[in-house]
Parts: structure tokens; sequence; C-alpha cells
């Protein structure tokens, strides 16, 4: 599953609605039970405030824990994240992602981080 700029969230649904979407369409998931699902992996990043936000109301730190959250929701075998720095122009990305994928450690089987060749020193070694 990709987390990527060029896959933008759905800007008439909620955080909480792009995330629980996609266990609704794939795993054919009860919409409650999905929402929970959903809110569940919010709570424990402690982005629950922007669940009921829409795309145009969010940070960038905000609009990728929902890219990410999306993707990791689906349990796919491998996240691919591309291009962290265009995803966090504003924030001090190597440190955030660190942090991030620890909390979510048993919900993501791999990851894999697509950046520029020059940015390699930035990524602990995989």
């Amino acid at each position: 599953m990709l987390v990527s700029a060029e896959l933008p969230l759905r800007a008439n649904l909620s955080v909480l609605e792009n995330i629980a979407l996609v266990p609704q369409y794939r795993h054919n998931a009860k919409a409650h039970v999905a929402n929970e699902r959903a809110w569940a992996l919010l709570e424990r990043l402690g982005y629950t405030a922007c669940a009921h936000l829409r795309d145009p109301d969010l940070d960038f730190e905000q609009r990728f824990v929902a890219k990410l959250l999306r993707a990791v929701i689906a349990k796919p075998s491998i996240i691919v994240i591309e291009r962290p720095g265009l995803l966090l122009p504003d924030t001090p990305y190597p440190r955030f992602l660190a942090e991030v994928l620890s909390q979510l450690d048993k919900d993501i089987d791999t990851f894999r981080i697509v950046d520029y060749a020059w940015h390699a020193p930035l990524y602990p070694p995989i």
C-alpha cells in the first residue's frame, strides 16, 4: 500500500471516514466496526482531535497520519512511504516517521521509504 502525495484523501470525507472507508470496501466491514478500528488507530497515535476534520483543514502531519493509517488499516504485507519530505515539508520528518512507525510496529509487517539517494543518511539501515 502506497503513502504518497499523489494519492490524496477524499476531500468530502473526514479523516475518520477516509480511514474507515478502506475496511468497509475491501473487507466488507460494517461502518461502526470500521469506525471503531479507525478511531483506535488515531487514538494510539494521539490524533483523535483531527478525526472529524476534512482535508483542507488539516496540517501536513495530520494529513500524513491520515494517509498512513488509511494504508495501515488495509493490513497490507508492505507499506511504501514515497518521498516523506514532500508529505511533511515543515516537519523534521526522519524523527517524526521513527516515532509514528514505532507506535504502529505491531500493525505493519514491512515498510519501505522511497526517497532520493542523497537522503539515505537520514534513515537507519533496514
